[in-house]
């Protein structure tokens, strides 16, 4: 008999809304000290520590140790891509909705998924991509790359002959749970926000997953796919 994935367990961990807190702490891939986490999901150090025992021992977080200091992050981008699944899913029913706040805003507007870019922009980016035929969507919710597109992505820094293609392919469409669109994710989506920050186009927040977007880097996303502060598809931050 085949054996069968233990998903009950999974999604018993991620149920409890302070461990589903902790997760999203770490949704930008960057590892957190505990106390931060603790913070983040609302309780105790204690009950952080116990909730963080039960991710670590369900194979959703890893532990790295820096002196005498742990750090915690999603074990890979898999945790991650089932999160933004289920986050895609919880809201569909909400009828009304409280105004964001400014954080709230924020993280609508450009965020971290994981490793590559979210929200309203990385949704206007990857749609801006497909109008010029940059990227194509395929089959089995992948993008296809274009020799066109190869040659734009070349040209902003993205080395697109060195990637190496996951079992999900090179690019892959992921759902945007607040925008209920796809961005582009995969190897291709990684190293477009690497190439983006390394040219200060974006800056990615210090303190949390959210991603702004430079006065260089709105004059260059104008330019190469018709993006600006004014485009339909954006709702800037308030002050």
């Amino acid at each position: 008999m085949c054996p069968q994935p233990n998903i009950s367990s999974v999604a018993f961990l991620i149920a409890d809304p302070a461990r589903a807190a902790i997760l999203m702490a770490l949704f930008d891939g960057r590892a957190l000290p505990a106390g931060e986490l603790a913070h983040a999901a609302g309780v105790t150090a204690q009950t952080a520590s116990a909730h963080l025992a039960k991710l670590l021992n369900g194979g959703l977080l890893a532990c790295e140790q820096q002196g005498r200091h742990r750090y915690y992050r999603l074990t890979d981008s898999h945790v991650a891509d089932a999160i933004e699944q289920l986050a895609a899913i919880s809201s569909v029913a909400a009828v009304r909705r409280r105004p964001l706040n400014r954080a709230a805003q924020e993280l609508r507007f450009a965020r971290c998924c994981y490793d590559h870019l979210a929200g309203q922009l990385g949704v206007a980016v990857t749609q801006a991509l497909q109008q010029r035929q940059l990227i194509v969507a395929g089959a089995d919710k992948q993008f296809e790359l274009s020799a066109a597109g190869s040659d734009w992505f070349a040209a902003i820094g993205v080395d697109v002959a060195a990637l190496k293609p996951t079992r999900h392919g090179l690019a892959r469409q992921c759902l945007d749970w607040t925008e209920r669109s796809h961005h582009l994710a995969g190897p291709l989506g990684v190293q477009l926000m690497r190439a983006l920050c390394a040219a200060g186009w974006l800056r990615r927040s210090a303190s949390s997953r959210a991603v702004q977007v430079t006065p260089k880097g709105w004059a260059g996303l104008k330019a190469q796919l018709g993006i600006d502060q004014n485009s339909t598809a954006l709702i800037t931050p308030q002050t």
